[in-house]
């Protein structure tokens, strides 16, 4: 029985206090005034009854009522219900007021205006009862009374209210009265436990909706902070009520407050979760709250921070909750588009829909919590049941480890307390319990069925209704309510009397001596025992939940554990792989435990040290896979089998296999230990219980049910029968059974005081070496030497030097280890209740414990040190280069496969990954050699490497290995000759030799300086090479250096000073010719060779040598091939020499990453280039770099213009300036340098006859015209492809008739200006007449120029002249740089914008391009697939732009405009553009020499800057690698895969030159520029170091060197045709990803370092020839795509053949002769003796090649490089034009195909067998004769199915055809008309058929071929 209120208050406004301007309220009377015993009256209610604060009103006010909820310090809430009215102050009272406002500083002066102020008064009733109704009725009722004046005094119903007592529950009604004429009933809940809600969490759903419910619902589960906002408080009440009711059976157990005071609104603020609700009035102040989630009853809207993460419910309870909410709410939904809805179907009322919405909550709980009771250990049952609840395993055997939501509700508190509340075993149970235990199974079964779970919760919403409203028919009613009049009238009420104090107090204490002697009411407690409901384990192994494992596995589980118990070691080892890939799975592990078990016996299990290492190493592996938290009980299982398995180390030391498996997270996981105890407690109890029961009746065992399914009782019902019989136990029984409990948790304390010490200890304990876990404690972690035999072996030695902790005692290791487990008791035993003097006694022992353990380890340390090592496989020591050094000697790593599948055999071949080896630093690569884990492929070697240099990504990794124990640190290494190293390093390696490892390989790949990269200490000591301080070798070099520096400085210094005529010491001024020349103005091609006079007279003779090197250098040697200023030594300058060499540059001082010689026009004077330069980034202005050998262009290479030289170089002429300024005069310079090379043009200086304007418009068009009127119409195309054909920009002049732009040449400019003209043209971006057709002539109408020419007089356009023109001189610019400028309208040349590819996406482009084709890990994402991936990295796209702009200007040079490549800084994209032109042009390039010649003059000697794009320094490192030459080349494989018969060179002399671009290993690919090179001594060097013939400093001597030996960088296909302009099409379809970087071979590494292929077989060689005395050896043999070398193994057909011919000369005792001479024999005989073709022939073994001339070569014979393989794929693609668009309908390669290769399908207008005679005194043979109208050929085979033809007769040559007369030697019985003979210009041919019809036949044939012809 409850009192129904505890106290009623009078709460007023206090008029005589104020604060800062606002009223306080005071309570001016409570009743009773003392407290109660057992409910203190609450402080505070005077806050609570006006929460938005206490005011004065100028109006009266309605009456309100709310119930406020008050916590006091005991958690009890006070339930204050408010029934507030409105009184008018009298004049006195209100004086009182003004006087307090005018005291303040006039705040509001408004308010003293009002005659009348209404003040508030609050009626509350405080009570711990929550029944909102019958205290708003009596409330209400005192209200009436005072108001209407009714007769019953007001303390008579106070009093009544007082003194009203109801039961607290159990369903009964109780009608009340308070004297006043009224009756009320009250009906009590059935069960007190489930919460009373009414209508409200119906109505919280209404306001807010499913989804906002949900996550407030989640977000009071996960302990968010929760805020409610209404303007009405009786909401925000019922809103908070509503949220905790469909939290049952949680409590919510943090602070609560429905209606929060403004005042107190900095609780907000505090960090701990809540529920609260606050007035929208304060809206405002809660918006700057960061982690609040606020709720908006009045708008219904949810608002969460971005800050808060809610974790959501699991699916699919979240769907499955959501609908059947909505079913609820919304029952109309589901039938909304039915034509015939049922009539029916509307939601229930409000307070039934209130319990179906409760009881959905209460069906999601069931389900979430189903089982909880199997996961609770009891570990005492008297004299109180102490519960834990084994949080680990529940959500284990739920599958919800990684639940996010689960998590985070068993943690919070509102499960504790669930745990406390609901853990113990007997107790009363209610709704939930038989839910959750009960019906699990149907809920199971229908929670796919909507409408089945409708059913259930209408069901549960049936009891909760019920339990809320046990009569619901009575509603017995009476209560009066002030008159409307009373309410409505505003006359001067009397204000509410003060009541009488002491006739209320004597109701009071009436009532408590009434109760006094009443006996008292018992409450019964029906007490049950709560059942537990089906073990979880069943429910989820029938939802298939669990990770299945089939049977076969665990089938080879068990058998490999019996193969080691039966000591069959060959047969697990065999097993151990497939073993240790099935331990992944949960029931595998679990099964491994259990048959573990079968094998120990008394607690022992001894074994031999290869069972014990394999027992080991299968725990190890289980335990690996096993999170911390252990959550499927697999540690747990283990725990009792780490202490029993064991070995015999020697006398009476026996080692344990706990030593083995320490280093595993769980064992410094306190809650696993805990769990742990506490199951292990229950198990004891449980037994101890069970003697005694069983003792007392034997009768338990028979009552077993017939399913067997209960096999034996479980300890909750074990405790609850205790629990059940305590009351009736004695005292002594009871302390007994106390004790007894006691000293079980204490016996098991000590137990697990040992157990921790065994598996917290290492073994090694002088080392300080711990679990990397902080689990332990303060000391820093090593990692452990867990291995099991192979500790001593492979570890002792290093382990003393290396750990780091020499010096470290065992105490710190034992001290942490006895700080954990202290740490461990006391919580346990506080828990479990043991007393003070044993756990002080815990105490003692614990120290003594670990130490004893500590001795006994030290024992078994000694021995095992003893043990030989494990057989782990031999290190392989890898093969190295001349020169090459090991920096670090092997370290035992495994290499993890990566991302690519061939190795790891998913693709069908065998699993060479992972393998298990060494990793070797070298002074030049990183290799790994080692050989597969995988026992089957075990006698192969895998090895991998990469250059040290090509290093560009360095990562630490975790790997788990599938062999190993357990997580080991790696690396992962990424190489930019696409190879990537994944390495776990073995547990033998100790951390700092790892790190040491990483040190060592940062130093070599970033040495200080490029002389410490392996080019340069190649052959030196192997110590690290930094910054040599050895005095330089070449003397020479070192003072031209000097000198270079010097005359840099004095150059720079008189550039400024102004053209004096000063004579230095310069080498110019000492010649005898010029001395008063100023220097500058000297050519190399003046009348006196001018370099061998200024060579020879100025440099000192150390310096000579260096400066004649100069002359040599590839650019002059090609200069001199092209023609391009002479070298000669005659004194006749020629005149009409265009260009000049100029050495303007020797000294570097124009341009530093220029070469020293320069090709200029003649015209041009030296000190002009000082100043032109200057308009130049990097001051590299335009020069000549080719010279087209038939139309005469040239191609021009530049940096872009600085941006103030764009502006000035195109400024307009308009503006006169009265003197030119700096700028001015650069500029016309500038004007003056391109219109000297448009002048030096033969085409210009024809058509303008030395610039005369009637020249210019009618020559030119006949001199370009004949020569280039076929290739015209491809260039605007190219245009359009190329500036991707944007509209012309508005703006331009009128089209007129032709749509050609008009160009006004105004007579008075003799020679075109150098100024832009204002011509109106928006952008000269977009190029002119790029695609407009000319109406007269359509072939030209696509060209490029559109320029029209009016007549000289400036007359009306004549038809005539409507041709279009082309410029002279083409700029290629980049776009973003060009803007702005305007076109002349005179100017010969004409700029094209180019978008060019910037150094930053080539660098970006690569890093993708890697990661695509060498992912570092698998993936089976769609979007992350290889083409995907390649896509996305752009590299295709890139290099289809660069190809494209080359095409273009190849078509522009070979019609005659020059072109001038002027791009970014001239180094990076003008390279490559440049190189390719004069690739695609020029045939040369095409040989070994010209493309040595190319790289050298263009990317050597024109500064690509190597060292830096390719980070080769610790000064470049941050600029990371961007391999724009590897682009180039890249560019160029794809030109060779379209015309394969164009290059001398394979595709594997590319792959060459990429990898050795990358691989540091040459010199010729460092440095940034010749200047560079000069400088350190390393551009003139003699051809290679004569101390160490073997090393090769020169790539480009390297690959001589290998050519002469064998044919591996020459094609077989090589036939060029003459001065063959190639073409390729540039579409990204036709471009094919080059197999270098794709390819591997792990047989031998990269196949690009040749010593070590040479090496490798010969070692190969030699055990083969010893093996050969054996059985006869197949000659088969399996290649392995990713393992062979392909070319060693299944070389090419020609190559094969010339190595046969090698090996045969060699064992004849022939001197053999070179492979490229027997192939140039080969060839020539073969031309010499078939003239099949009016044209030289190829080698007729591969191809005739046929007159091709004019289609294009490519697919042609794609016989693959002698790398790559042997088929010879003929196969010949036409083109009808040379178009870069691909051409529709080619005829098919099969045409082709059949024309070179069969005789089958020819042209064959006749054939058969003819007899032919011989030469004098030879015989007559039969021949197979083929006549050929097609080819207008006679040709002979020796018989019908020989390809080769013997002879051809050419029908042209034929006289006549007569008929013969058999001569002798003829044929027997052949007719005499048979014979006949052909007359040619040469010879007769005596032929003769089998019979004479057949004859005529043939001279008819082949006198109308005759005729035909």
């Amino acid at each position: 029985m409850a009192r129904l209120a505890d106290y009623f208050v009078v709460v007023g406004y206090d008029l005589d206090n104020r604060v800062e301007g606002e009223g306080l309220g005071r309570i001016l009377q409570r009743f009773p005034e003392k407290d109660w015993e057992d409910s203190p009256f609450p402080q505070g209610i005077e806050l609570f009854c006006q929460p938005s604060g206490w005011q004065l009103v100028p109006e009266r006010q309605p009456a309100s009522f709310f119930v406020a909820v008050l916590t006091d310090i005991n958690s009890e809430r006070h339930y204050c219900a408010c029934f507030t009215f409105w009184e008018g102050l009298d004049s006195p009272q209100l004086k009182k007021v003004d006087a307090g406002d005018a005291d303040e500083a006039d705040e509001e002066p408004a308010v003293v205006q009002h005659a009348k102020l209404f003040a508030p008064k609050s009626l509350v009733v405080v009570s711990r009862l929550d029944y909102t109704e019958a205290f708003r009725n009596c409330l209400g009722l005192i209200y009436t009374v005072h108001v209407d004046g009714l007769s019953t005094p007001l303390e008579t119903v106070i009093g009544n209210l007082l003194t009203c007592i109801i039961p607290v529950a159990g369903g009964s009604q109780r009608t009340i009265t308070l004297g006043a004429g009224d009756r009320q009933v009250i009906q009590t809940p059935i069960n007190d436990a489930l919460p009373v809600s009414g209508s409200s969490v119906a109505q919280l759903f209404r306001q807010l909706g499913i989804v906002n419910v949900l996550y407030l619902f989640c977000a009071a589960l996960t302990e968010h902070k929760i805020l409610f906002l209404s303007s009405s408080y009786q909401r925000l009440t019922d809103a908070c009520r509503g949220l905790l009711a469909i939290m049952f059976p949680l409590k919510y157990s943090f602070t609560y407050v429905p209606i929060l005071p403004g005042k107190l609104l900095e609780v907000l603020s505090t960090p701990t979760p809540f529920i609260i609700g606050v007035n929208s009035f304060f809206r405002s102040e809660t918006q700057e709250l960061l982690d609040v989630i606020i709720a908006d009853l009045d708008g219904g809207t949810v608002t969460i921070p971005e800050c808060v993460h809610i974790s959501l419910l699991p699916e699919p309870l979240l769907q499955q909750t959501q609908t059947a909410l909505s079913m609820v709410l919304d029952p109309e939904l589901e039938f909304s588009d039915q034509a015939f809805p049922p009539q029916s179907m509307h939601a229930s009322a409000l307070k039934i829909q209130d319990k179906e919405i409760r009881a959905v909550f209460l069906w999601l709980f069931a389900r979430l919590f189903q089982g909880y009771r199997w996961c609770l250990h009891i570990i005492r049952i008297h004299p109180e049941p102490v519960i834990r609840f084994h949080k680990a395993a529940f959500l284990g055997q739920r599958s919800l480890t990684e639940d996010d939501f689960l998590m985070k509700v068993l943690d919070g508190m509102a499960f504790a307390g669930f745990v406390s509340e609901r853990g113990p075993p007997y107790r009363a149970t209610d709704l939930f319990d038989d839910l959750v235990a009960n019906q699990v199974e149907r809920i199971r079964q229908e929670e796919t069925y909507p409408h089945k779970v409708m059913n259930h919760v209408k069901e549960l919403a049936e009891q909760l209704f019920k339990n809320e409203n046990p009569y619901p028919a009575v509603a017995m009613h009476k209560v009066q309510r002030p008159s409307e009049t009373s309410q409505s009238t505003d006359q001067s009420r009397t204000p509410f009397p003060v009541l009488d104090d002491v006739a209320v107090q004597l109701f009071i204490d009436h009532a408590v001596a009434k109760l006094k002697s009443s006996p008292p009411v018992v409450k019964v407690e029906l007490k049950s025992m709560v059942p537990s409901g089906p073990p979880l384990g069943d429910i989820v192994d029938r939802n298939g939940n669990v990770m299945a494992n089939s049977a076969r596995r665990l089938e080879v589980v068990r058998n490999c554990i019996t193969y080691i118990f039966d000591n069959k070691m060959l047969e697990a080892k065999k097993l151990m792989p497939a073993v240790l890939r099935a331990l992944k799975g949960r029931t595998a592990r679990v099964c491994l435990t259990q048959e573990l078990n079968q094998h120990v016996l008394q607690n022992r299990a001894v074994l031999d040290d290869q069972q014990f290492d394999y027992i080991v190493r299968m725990m190890n592996c289980t335990l690996q896979d096993c999170s911390h938290m252990d959550e499927h009980g697999i540690a747990a299982a283990l725990l009792p089998l780490v202490t029993a398995f064991c070995r015999k180390l020697g006398a009476g030391i026996t080692q344990f296999a706990y030593s083995c498996v320490q280093e595993h997270m769980v064992w410094t996981t306190m809650q696993f230990w805990e769990a742990m105890f506490y199951s292990d407690v229950q198990n004891h109890i449980k037994a101890l219980y069970m003697e005694t029961d069983d003792g007392n009746k034997q009768s338990n065992s028979d009552q077993q049910d017939g399913s067997g399914s209960r096999r034996e009782i479980s300890a909750l019902d074990l405790a609850a029968e205790q629990n059940r019989l305590w009351p009736t136990l004695s005292k002594e029984m009871q302390m007994e059974r106390v004790q007894k409990e006691e000293s079980t948790v204490f016996s098991q304390a000590i137990h697990y005081a040992n157990r921790m010490s065994y598996l917290l200890l290492p073994l090694d304990t002088s080392k300080n070496r711990l679990l990397r876990s902080s689990g332990l404690g303060d000391v820093e972690s090593v990692s452990n030497s867990y291995v099991t035999n192979s500790i001593a072996g492979s570890m002792a030695e290093s382990y003393d030097t290396e750990s780091g902790f020499e010096d470290a005692e065992s105490s710190d290791v034992a001290n942490s280890v006895v700080r954990f487990i202290n740490r461990f008791v006391d919580k346990v035993c506080n828990e479990s209740g043991v007393t003070n003097e044993h756990l002080k006694a815990l105490h003692t022992m614990i120290p003594d414990i670990v130490q004893m353990h500590i001795e006994t380890l030290d024992a078994v340390h000694r021995e095992s040190k003893r043990l030989p090592p494990i057989q782990k496989p031999k290190l392989l020591r890898p093969t190295l280069l001349p020169g090459e050094e090991l920096v670090m000697d092997g370290m035992r790593v495994h290499l993890i496969p990566d991302g690519r599948d061939e190795a790891t055999g998913q693709m069908g071949g065998p699993p060479l990954l992972p393998a298990e080896g060494a990793i070797f630093l070298t002074t030049y690569r990183l290799i790994f050699k080692g050989t597969p884990s995988d026992a089957l492929v075990g006698e192969q070697i895998v090895t991998r490497s990469f250059p040290i240099a090509s290093l560009t990504k360095e990562k630490r990794i975790s790997v788990t290995l599938t062999m190993d124990q357990f997580v080991q640190e790696g690396l992962q290494l990424r190489s930019c000759t696409f190879q990537l190293l994944k390495i776990a390093f073995d547990e033998e390696v100790a951390s700092d030799l790892a790190e040491s490892f990483r040190k060592h390989l940062h130093k070599l790949r970033f040495p200080q300086h490029v002389q410490g990269t392996f080019a340069f200490t190649v052959g030196q000591s192997g110590k690290l090479v930094l910054e040599p301080k050895t005095k330089d070798k070449n003397q020479s070099l070192k003072t031209l250096s000097k000198n270079l520096v010097k005359n840099a400085k004095r150059t720079i210094s008189r550039q400024y000073v102004g053209r004096k005529k000063e004579a230095p010491a310069t080498w110019e001024n000492r010649s005898t010719f010029h001395t008063e020349l100023d220097e500058d103005e000297i050519s190399v091609s003046e009348e006196v060779d001018q370099s061998a006079l200024t060579l020879s007279s100025t440099i000192r003779s150390s310096d000579r040598q260096t400066m004649s090197n100069v002359v040599e250098r590839a650019c002059c040697r090609d200069y001199q091939r092209l023609g391009l200023g002479t070298l000669s030594n005659s004194l006749t300058r020629s005149k009409n020499e265009p260009f000049r060499i100029s050495t303007a540059n020797r000294m570097y001082t124009v341009c530093r990453s220029y070469p020293g010689l320069l090709i200029i026009p003649q015209n041009i004077l030296d000190p002009i280039i000082h100043r032109i330069s200057r308009c130049y980034r990097q001051n590299r202005f335009p020069v000549v770099c080719w010279r087209h050998s038939r139309t005469k262009a040239v191609l021009l290479r530049s940096a872009g213009l600085h941006a103030k030289g764009v502006v000035s170089f195109f400024k307009s002429p308009n503006a006169p300036t009265a003197v030119p300024s700096q700028a001015d005069s650069t500029s016309l310079e500038q004007e003056k340098y391109l219109q000297a090379i448009i002048s030096s043009m033969p085409s210009y200086s024809e058509s303008t006859g030395r610039n005369t304007l009637s020249g210019f418009t009618s020559t030119h068009m006949n001199t370009s015209e004949s020569s280039d009127k076929l290739r015209q119409p491809k260039i605007g195309d190219l245009m359009k492809q190329v500036l991707g054909n944007k509209e012309d920009v508005p703006g331009t002049f009128s089209r007129g008739a032709l749509g050609q732009k008009a160009k006004v040449i105004s007579l008075s400019q003799p020679k075109a200006s150098g100024k832009a003209k204002n011509s109106p043209r928006g952008k000269w971006g977009s190029i002119r007449g790029s695609g407009r057709l000319s109406a007269y002539n359509p072939d030209i109408g696509t060209r490029l120029a559109g320029k029209e020419s009016p007549q000289p007089n400036g007359g009306p356009n004549d038809p005539l002249f409507l041709r279009q023109q082309k410029a002279y001189l083409y700029i290629i610019g980049d776009k973003a740089q060009l803007k702005g400028g305007k076109q002349d309208s005179f100017q010969q040349w004409e700029v094209i914008p180019i978008e060019v590819c910037d150094v930053r996406q080539v660098k970006n482009s690569f890093k993708k391009l890697m990661k695509a084709c060498v992912p570092s890990s698998q993936t089976t994402e769609p979007n992350m697939s290889f083409l995907r991936l390649l896509e996305d990295s752009e590299w295709m796209t890139l290099l289809h732009r660069v190809l494209q702009v080359s095409v273009l200007v190849v078509e522009l040079l070979d019609t005659g405009s020059s072109v001038m490549v002027s791009l970014e800084d001239g180094w990076d994209v003008t390279t490559q553009v440049v190189s390719l032109v004069q690739l695609l042009s020029d045939p040369y390039y095409r040989t070994f020499d010209g493309f040595r010649l190319l790289v050298e003059k263009e990317w050597l000697s024109f500064g690509h800057r190597f060292s830096h794009r390719g980070a080769q320094t610790l000064g470049s490192q941050s600029s990371g690698f961007t391999p724009v030459f590897l682009q180039f080349l890249d560019c160029v494989h794809q030109i060779h895969l379209q015309f394969p018969m164009e290059f001398e060179f394979s595709h594997y002399y590319l792959k060459f030159l990429a990898y050795h671009y990358m691989s540091n290993r040459f010199r010729t690919f460092l440095l940034d520029s010749d200047y560079d090179r000069i400088e350190l001594g390393v551009l003139y060097e003699e051809k290679s170091d004569r101390r160490n013939p073997q090393v090769c400093k020169s790539v480009w001597d390297y690959i001589d060197r290998l050519n002469k030996k064998a044919p591996v960088f020459y094609n077989y296909m090589y036939s060029p045709e003459d001065e063959e302009v190639l073409r390729p099409y540039t579409f990204i379809s036709n471009l094919k990803v080059w197999d270098f970087y794709l390819e591997e071979t792990l047989s031998d590494g990269p196949p690009y370092d040749w010593e070590l292929r040479s090496r490798q077989e010969s070692l190969a060689e030699e055990p083969a020839e010893k093996a050969e005395t054996g059985a006869p050896k197949s000659l088969r043999h399996i290649v392995w795509p990713c393992y062979d070398d392909l070319s060693k193994v299944m070389p090419d057909a020609i190559t094969k053949l010339l190595q046969d011919l090698q090996n045969l000369e060699a064992e004849l005792g022939q001197t053999s002769e070179k492979w490229k001479d027997t192939w140039d024999k080969i060839k020539t005989t073969q031309r010499t003796e078939t003239k099949l073709e009016s044209r030289p022939s190829f080698s007729s073994s591969l191809l005739m090649s046929s007159n091709l001339s004019h289609q294009r070569r490519s697919q042609g014979v794609c016989l693959q490089d002698s790398r790559v393989g042997s088929s010879i794929k003929l196969g010949l693609d036409c083109e009808a034009s040379a178009t870069s668009t691909p051409v529709a309908g080619r005829p098919s390669t099969s045409t082709f195909y059949s024309q070179f290769h069969s005789t089958e399908s020819e042209n064959r207008s006749f054939e058969g067998i003819l007899y032919k005679r011989g030469a004098l005194l030879k015989p007559w043979k039969p021949r197979w004769f083929v006549l050929d109208k097609t080819k207008h050929q006679l040709r002979y085979y020796n018989n019908r199915q020989d390809k080769d033809c013997k002879g051809v007769i050419e029908l042209s040559d034929v006289e006549a055809v007569i008929v013969g007369t058999p001569t002798m030697g003829a044929p027997k019985n052949v007719e005499e008309k048979a014979f006949f003979d052909l007359k040619t210009d040469k010879r007769m041919y005596y032929l003769c058929a089998q019979e004479s019809s057949n004859a005529q036949l043939w001279m008819d044939s082949i006198q109308s071929s005759l005729s035909d012809a």
